[in-house]
């Protein structure tokens, strides 16, 4: 939860961060992240303001999807701070979705997965 929240987590899971920032899904998990970041918020506006229920909830739909809008636009910046902070360079993480994906477009286009196996024509 703490980790969820922008809290650094021990050097002996720094791999386990870059892997979260970086492998397949990283997007979904970042934007999960900022959920449980605008929760608490988001539930306080539900339930101590003393209006109508209608505005309310029109206020916490409002705050999360502006709130995810701007996760969505500092995603590559708050995803590499969380690698800096875990030990590694800045840059890394982008550096290896970068090289995955390269590396995925390459076995797309490769004639192996093309053609079918045996047919390099």
């Amino acid at each position: 939860m703490r980790y969820a929240l922008g809290g650094g987590l021990p050097r002996e899971l720094s791999p386990w961060v870059l892997a979260d920032t970086t492998g397949p899904g990283w997007v979904r998990r970042h934007l999960t992240r900022a959920v449980v970041q605008l929760l608490p918020v988001l539930v306080l506006c539900v339930v101590a303001v003393p209006v109508p229920l209608v505005y309310r909830l029109s206020a916490a739909v409002g705050g999360l999807l502006m709130g995810l809008v701007f996760s969505l636009a500092f995603m590559v910046e708050t995803t590499e701070h969380r690698v800096a902070k875990a030990g590694y360079r800045a840059g890394t993480a982008a550096r290896m979705r970068e090289e995955r994906a390269e590396r995925e477009q390459l076995e797309r286009r490769s004639p192996y997965r093309r053609n079918g196996a045996g047919s390099f024509d």
